[in-house]
């Protein structure tokens, strides 16, 4: 647990924070360029963003292309640092060469970096990339593997060399949450993400009606935040650093100007689905709301015995611990309840306390989130994929949040088709916000050019974490040709049909992958039409490759029994059934199905 002498460290910091760990801004340059005056309308660049912002405020594209951009940090001088994660979470493309973290610099002043420099680990040296990355006393801090390292910058260049040194190592890896993003303050108190490896601790993780490890010993290394010290080197992981626990998955970390310590959370995943009894199936997508959390010392969060209910505005006990789907609040009454909710799943991976003075002073109280984006709403619409404002005044939210920057996702919000998704947050010297991209490595930069009252003007609020969860997505794709219920829905009357199935059984499956029929949804994993996502493998197509079958008809309907608890090539485990109770006849179904996509050609 916390020592007094860390105590007495962070109780008497006077944070100026001359750091930010991920997405945090800098001690201001003295050379910072001028912000446009507040009320003085500059027009905009082209955009090329097709980002929608409030009133006065611009985007431009900063950098593309550099990889899976995951979290941020801005050097005094304006050099934007990034951590890219590897490859093997995007479909095992090819990572860039040269190191996982990336240098830009915009020498020209046009907006755009025209100085791209890459260090540390490669896939050469064993490295996998990382999410975490700060700056303090002038030199880099990042997430690589297990570890956390230091990369001294040298006079006269943008990029560390060499391969730095182990500030903290024998960090846990695998499981659902293997990234360590952390934060570092002025006194270099630095702490650090330790993420679940299960979705609530079930003794079968996201499998039906598994209940929870009691007591849940992975809580002794992770689900929490741990805390070390930035000064030393070859520190070693271990149970005894704990800070907070009860924590899902801290992505987003900010302090402000007191000191305070602010993160968000991953509300757990799953709830109709591992337990169809207690949940309706619109549950799945409206519970339970992702949070933001005021971290404190030896504090308890909750997880996995709690979820935050936004209906019941209170933490109530999970299915696992013998909750009776939200009525009953048991041991959660003593954990420590959010400051802010948002909608269910919407996936805070990156927070920024902006501390600028470029935008509106509305702007200056209060925390920037990046919302990556949802998938566990299936078959109802999936939502995030945007970057919010939310309100804070001291120790508490001050107001509900508004949606800030939205289109990153494009025409349609999914995992398998957004065209962006946002991933990490930063405040340059002068101001701007910039967000990353973790699908095609763009960096934005928002900048504000004035003409709107304080900024003001047309905002978006934020929909209410109790907003319903929508109709299905599918249920307005139906043809005017025809209202047969499979008409359009899962477009199966072309698809091949295996031997020893019929083609009502493929109707069927594509109904069930699809979410629309036995609880499950395939497609939240997999893709629409099997296409693959960060969280599955392609099924369809001509990159498919069967991991755990010879793709045959009866080899696919085993997997799906069986489940797969050990991915090869994933991060989190597919449950036997999708985590649901499908009949021997919804199996053969949905395992012709998924044949009869893998068998499908161009004319079909």
């Amino acid at each position: 647990m916390w020592n007094n002498a860390k105590n007495r460290t962070l109780l008497t910091a006077v944070v100026a924070l001359a750091v930010m760990g991920t997405g945090g801004s800098l001690t201001r340059a003295q050379n910072r360029p001028k912000p446009a005056a507040e009320g003085k309308s500059q027009a905009c660049p082209s955009d090329e963003t097709e980002l929608k912002l409030p009133a006065g405020f611009c985007a431009t594209v900063f950098a593309d292309g550099i990889g899976h951009a995951r979290h941020m940090v801005v050097a005094p001088s304006g050099v934007l640092y990034v951590n890219t994660w590897s490859g093997r979470y995007y479909g095992n493309d090819t990572p860039h060469a040269g190191g996982f973290l990336v240098a830009l610099q915009d020498r020209s002043g046009a907006g755009k970096a025209d100085v791209i420099e890459r260090f540390g680990e490669t896939v050469q040296s064993g490295g996998a990339g990382g999410t975490g990355i700060g700056m303090y006393k002038g030199s880099i801090y990042a997430e690589i593997n297990n570890r956390i390292v230091r990369y001294p910058l040298p006079a006269g260049s943008i990029a560390p060399s060499g391969s730095g040194d182990t500030i903290v190592s024998g960090l846990p890896l695998g499981g659902d949450h293997p990234m360590h993003p952390f934060i570092i303050n002025a006194e270099g108190s630095m702490f650090v993400d330790m993420g679940t490896a299960t979705n609530s601790c079930q003794l079968k993780n996201r499998t039906l009606k598994s209940p929870g490890a009691d007591p849940c010993t992975e809580l002794e290394t992770r689900g929490g935040i741990w805390l070390y010290d930035a000064n030393k080197t070859n520190q070693n992981f271990s149970p005894t650093e704990r800070f907070a626990t009860g924590i899902r998955n801290a992505e987003g970390f900010a302090i402000d100007s007191s000191g305070r310590l602010f993160v968000t959370q991953h509300g757990r995943d799953q709830l109709r689905a591992n337990w169809p009894d207690l949940y309706k199936p619109d549950q799945e997508a409206t519970l339970p709301a992702e949070e933001l959390l005021l971290l404190k010392a030896s504090g308890d969060y909750g997880w996995p015995e709690c979820y935050y209910d936004s209906f019941a505005q209170e933490l109530v006990l999970a299915p696992e611990y013998g909750g009776d789907g939200g009525k009953t609040t048991g041991v959660c009454a003593s954990k420590i309840a959010p400051i802010a909710a948002f909608p269910a799943h919407w996936a805070p991976n990156a927070m920024v306390m902006y501390d600028g003075k470029q935008f509106p002073a509305r702007y200056r109280d209060g925390v920037f989130i990046a919302f990556h984006g949802s998938w566990d709403r299936a078959p109802y619409p999936q939502s995030g994929y945007n970057v919010v404002f939310q309100p804070v005044a001291g120790d508490r939210a001050s107001g509900p949040c508004e949606i800030f920057a939205d289109g990153f996702a494009g025409e349609v919000k999914s995992p398998a088709k957004a065209e962006h998704r946002p991933g990490g947050l930063a405040v340059g010297p002068d101001g701007s916000l910039y967000v990353s991209d973790d699908i095609r490595g763009r960096i934005y930069r928002i900048v504000y050019r004035g003409g709107a009252e304080d900024g003001a003007a047309k905002i978006t609020p934020c929909p209410s974490a109790t907003a319903p969860a929508g109709n299905p997505v599918d249920a307005a794709a139906q043809p005017p040709e025809g209202t047969h219920p499979d008409a359009g829905a899962a477009a199966t009357s072309n698809l091949p049909v295996p031997s020893g199935a019929t083609r009502e059984m493929v109707a069927l499956g594509g109904r069930i992958y699809h979410g629309q029929a036995g609880g499950a949804a395939c497609m939240g994993c997999h893709g629409e039409s099997g296409e693959g996502t960060p969280l599955a493998p392609e099924l369809a197509g001509k990159n498919k490759k069967w991991l755990w079958s010879d793709g045959s008809y009866s080899g696919i309907a085993k997997t799906i029994t069986e489940g797969v608890s050990q991915p090869k090539q994933y991060r989190s485990p597919m449950p036997p059934m999708g985590g649901t109770q499908l009949t021997p006849d919804e199996v053969s179904a949905v395992a012709a199905y998924v044949w009869a996509m893998s068998h499908r050609t161009s004319s079909n």
